[in-house]
């Protein structure tokens, strides 16, 4: 047997860094749920400035964030993502990228919500209905799930009258058929599909009384401002839609990718509240969204663009880092191993893509620990990189 390789378990010590692991990715992808977010100031504000105005007026606003390959646009999503979602008021999707066409965004955006979020809402909902309609109080969709549970509340007395209510609010009565089905065990599997925009066949339709088949970009639109329109009733402030490498609709044909466009236009303009949609975007292809698609980009109103990471922004950022696995509490540790010259070499090499200057000081901290050295200077990082 070859012994070419040496493969271990075994964990690197960083301790001579007072440090209990390498703090660095080494894969630089977006985690879910990002704890660190190295400020570009114009961006935390623009961003803060789009999603509080949602919040506080419930009118509809919307943002695009462009930004070379590398400098943070999925990371700057997710990070205000992970803000927004913890909220009570507020339902908040992500779409890794658009696909081929609204009904892929719409898909995306569901299957985000997930499952067990759609019956939620249609048990609040059904909750809404039996306070009216019956002598009951539920409160909530676990208080109403219980109720139904335990024979207090028949569905047979409320159904009729919370479809009737549903397709009036959303002005939709077979999305008011599905969602209502999400509460049935026997058919909620085949709502969950439709509601997604799988596609079922005729007859689960038929088994529901749902007489269209959500199979286009026209019917995506529909069952989103449903949806909507559904959780403003149910006193959510509204929907915030994260929409990530939007640059990838430059892969479309020049046909599909106008009809995308438009029908994200057809969104917004029929959504003029209750709806915060942020894109990420590479700004050759937002350049020529808009010298070529005034109609939609006319429709977001404001862009923020993400620069490269100056000095200042990288020595925060690999504080940041470092803190996350300190082992002491003293503070004031700063950079250290690293000194600002490494950082500034290690800053000029990766031009300030943040992507590599991550990948970068990962490697590099590994090197250094593997190599006992105490100090990690400009020197060591060109003769090591």
């Amino acid at each position: 047997m070859s012994d070419a390789f040496t493969i271990t378990d075994e964990q690197q010590d960083y301790s001579q860094y007072d440090l209990d692991a390498n703090p660095f990715p080494y894969s630089p992808v977006p985690t879910e749920d990002p704890g660190i977010y190295c400020g570009q100031q114009h961006v935390s504000d623009k961003i803060s400035s789009t999603v509080s105005s949602m919040l506080s007026t419930g009118k509809s606003k919307h943002l695009v964030v462009t930004g070379k390959y590398g400098n943070g646009k999925s990371h700057t999503l997710k990070y205000t993502r992970s803000l927004l979602r913890d909220r009570d008021d507020v339902i908040v999707g992500y779409v890794a990228q658009p696909g081929d066409g609204f009904l892929d965004i719409y898909h995306e955006f569901v299957y985000d919500l997930g499952f067990n979020r759609l019956q939620e809402f249609a048990y609040e909902f059904l909750a809404s209905v039996a306070r009216d309609v019956t002598d009951t109080n539920p409160i909530g969709a676990s208080g109403m799930e219980s109720l139904i549970d335990e024979g207090d509340v028949l569905l047979s007395e409320i159904v009729p009258e919370a479809i009737r209510r549903l397709s009036d609010v959303t002005k939709f009565a077979d999305f008011a058929r599905a969602i209502i089905h999400m509460v049935y065990e026997d058919t909620n599997l085949y709502a969950w599909q439709w509601l997604t925009a799988e596609g079922i066949r005729y007859e689960q339709r038929k088994e529901m009384e749902i007489h269209s088949a959500l199979d286009d970009d026209t019917m995506g639109v529909r069952a989103f401002t449903a949806l909507k329109n559904m959780l403003l009733e149910l006193g959510y402030t509204g929907i915030f839609v994260f929409v990530d490498e939007f640059e990838s609709i430059a892969r479309l044909s020049p046909k599909d990718e106008q009809a995308t466009l438009n029908s994200i236009r057809h969104l917004m303009d029929q959504n003029s509240s209750g709806l915060c949609m942020l894109f990420g975007c590479a700004p050759e292809v937002w350049q020529d969204v808009m010298s070529e698609y005034h109609a939609f980009s006319e429709r977001i109103g404001e862009e923020v663009a993400l620069k490269p990471l100056t000095s200042e922004n990288l020595y925060e950022l690999v504080r940041d880092y470092l803190d996350q696995e300190r082992l002491s509490s003293a503070e004031n540790e700063g950079i250290d191993p690293f000194s600002e010259e490494a950082l500034d070499l290690i800053l000029q090499t990766s031009q300030g893509n943040i992507r590599q200057v991550l990948s970068m000081c990962s490697r590099i901290l590994d090197d250094a620990a593997e190599s006992q050295e105490n100090k990690i200077t400009a020197a060591w990082v060109e003769d090591n990189i």
